[in-house]
């Protein structure tokens, strides 16, 4: 086989085979096929697209090009969520605990945020001396005392990925569905799990923009996890505003323990709950999302999912004694009064980021203390002078307030609410 024949064959429309996309990553991870070939290759994928059985294939071949994690074959039901990126997404910090109260174990392999997502390891790095890379042996005696662990994912994990990103990234082939699929699921595939859920967030805030194209993604991850032998769901879930109060790094861990105490907002702990449930129903253990849901927050009024975060963060080296430390803050006041119409999540993160809390480079620091409050939703009625958003930063409070004074659209007419969870993806990639 040669390179060129197979990058011609899939620009004119055709599949590839199983073999065919072995030999293209292997010989990519490999060295043997070039940068510019892989390149070539995505490119046609993007224009041409791929079909199910193409996307399972590359999927596949992309988890073998590394290590998966070892697991105890009589062992509890592995299970994870992955959730494509958004504003205040930290339900990762309470599910993980939560579902390890219910006799199963979480491997969470977590990615650090670029851009205006936040990441999962930039929130727990917030905690003093919290170690997102453990070794083996470590990580394995975590899962068996504890039941969860949460790390970043090694160089050793699905080396074919990290190879074709940093193509992607520079060829603008980022956006391929069947790409996505195929990064995602690969290091899911890694972690041996016997069920994963998906949070896949549509709206301004998110990846995707509109509903087709969610559910487009929703159903090709769902769809490839079957065929790839990992029963999967998801839920697609509104990002058109951030999602609970908190969005930052340290300020999103304390409204993560807020609600492992039973207050903070109520949308981060329905989502929470909603995707933990379906984890559970997935691999058996309850029969109905309404039986795994009243046990779930049974484990939430008990205390027994905070004491298990607590565990986790002790033994991955974190000290978490209360709250963990702000900068000082600047408060945006509403203007008039009315109804909240829209909120301009792409300046809230692009604001986020050029304080310090984000990164525009892999490379970049990232200062945890940074960050924002909101303290409205869309439809909520507005009274002039209300506070509408806190924000946390270093310095230039006055700059600050500046440019997020108007984040907050407010109208006369009241506006409705927008539902958290859009639609339903089922194991079957049925689309409820």
């Amino acid at each position: 086989m040669l390179p060129a024949n197979l990058i011609a064959k899939k620009r004119d429309g055709l599949s590839l085979s199983d073999d065919e996309i072995r030999f293209m990553i292997n010989g990519f991870v490999a060295g043997e096929v070039a940068d510019y070939q892989m390149s070539a290759l995505a490119m046609a994928i993007v224009w041409r697209g791929m079909t199910p059985e193409e996307v399972a294939s590359l999927t596949v071949a992309m988890l073998e090009s590394g290590e998966k994690l070892p697991r105890d074959p009589d062992g509890l039901p592995r299970v994870d969520k992955h959730s494509t990126g958004g504003l205040g997404d930290k339900v990762s910090l309470v599910l993980a605990p939560l579902l390890a109260c219910h006799d199963v174990v979480v491997p969470m392999i977590s990615g650090r945020g670029l851009g205006l997502s936040g990441g999962t390891l930039d929130k727990l790095e917030s905690i003093p001396g919290f170690r997102v890379q453990l070794e083996t042996s470590e990580r394995e005696k975590q899962l068996r005392e504890i039941g969860l662990v949460m790390i970043g994912a090694s160089e050793k994990i699905a080396p074919a990925d990290r190879k074709l990103y940093a193509l992607r990234d520079v060829t603008a082939t980022v956006e391929s569905v069947a790409l996505i699929t195929a990064s995602i699921l690969s290091k899911k595939l890694a972690a041996s799990l016997d069920a994963l859920v998906m949070d896949v967030k549509v709206g301004s805030a998110a990846f995707m923009k509109n509903q087709p194209d969610a559910v487009r993604l929703a159903t090709s991850i769902v769809n490839t996890g079957r065929l790839s032998g990992l029963p999967t769901r998801a839920l697609i879930t509104d990002m058109d505003q951030p999602l609970g109060s908190a969005v930052g790094n340290a300020i999103e861990v304390n409204e993560a323990l807020e609600i492992l105490e039973q207050s903070g907002p109520a949308e981060v702990r329905e989502l929470t709950l909603a995707l933990s449930a379906e984890l559970l129903c997935l691999v058996g253990k309850y029969d109905s999302i309404s039986s795994a849901r009243v046990s779930l927050e049974r484990s939430l009024a008990n205390g027994a999912a905070r004491e298990r975060f607590e565990r986790m963060v002790s033994a991955q080296g974190g000290r978490l004694s209360g709250p963990l430390p702000l900068a000082s803050g600047a408060v945006v006041h509403a203007k008039r009064d009315g109804y909240v119409a829209e909120i301009d999540c792409e300046t809230i993160g692009r604001c986020i980021v050029e304080m310090g809390g984000g990164r525009r480079r892999v490379t970049d620091a990232v200062d945890p203390s940074v960050g924002v409050n909101l303290f409205v939703r869309i439809g909520d009625s507005i009274r002039k002078g209300q506070p509408l958003v806190t924000i946390r930063s270093r310095s230039q409070h006055e700059h600050w307030l500046a440019e997020l004074a108007n984040v907050i659209r407010i109208v006369e007419s009241p506006v409705a609410g927008r539902a958290l969870i859009v639609n339903r993806v089922t194991e079957e990639g049925k689309v409820i």
